[in-house]
């Protein structure tokens, strides 16, 4: 007879908890500070262009979530230059509330992104501090 967690598999919430044990996180604070310093290499929005193009954080690149192993993997032909180049770069890894940047940070790590964090709070917390956004339409190559 089997649990009722093996018949369900892992929620949502488990799968990014387990994520966290592993990938660091930065909050937007410390975000705006590092980008203000330059010492990031990349800024990566992996939401939807939808949501993009109602704001996001000045000098960000969208790679959304389900196109990011397309995106980072060089040998693809959706891969986008500002990703693949910047393998050994600091990446912070943003979205709205900091569930699916820690989820596309794995998965980054797991394709041998070395220094990846992800950012708490997301873009909806970056807004709520009142920090720098922009509006408009997604650039997709």
């Amino acid at each position: 007879m089997s649990t009722p967690n093996s018949e369900q598999g892992k929620s949502a919430i488990q799968i990014v908890a387990e994520a966290r044990k592993t990938i660091p996180e930065l909050t937007v604070a410390q975000a705006r500070e590092k980008l203000d310093q330059g010492q990031i290499g990349l800024l990566l929005d992996v939401r939807e262009p939808v949501e993009w193009e109602k704001g996001h954080i000045p000098g960000a690149v969208l790679a959304p979530r389900g196109m990011l192993e397309w995106y980072a993997d060089p040998t693809t032909p959706y891969a986008k230059p500002e990703l693949t180049t910047k393998r050994d770069a600091h990446i912070i890894v943003a979205c709205a509330s900091g569930g699916r940047s820690m989820l596309a940070a794995q998965t980054l790590q797991s394709m041998g992104y070395a220094n990846v964090v992800s950012m708490v709070g997301g873009f909806n917390e970056w807004s709520k501090q009142g920090f720098p956004i922009e509006e408009g339409a997604a650039e997709m190559k």
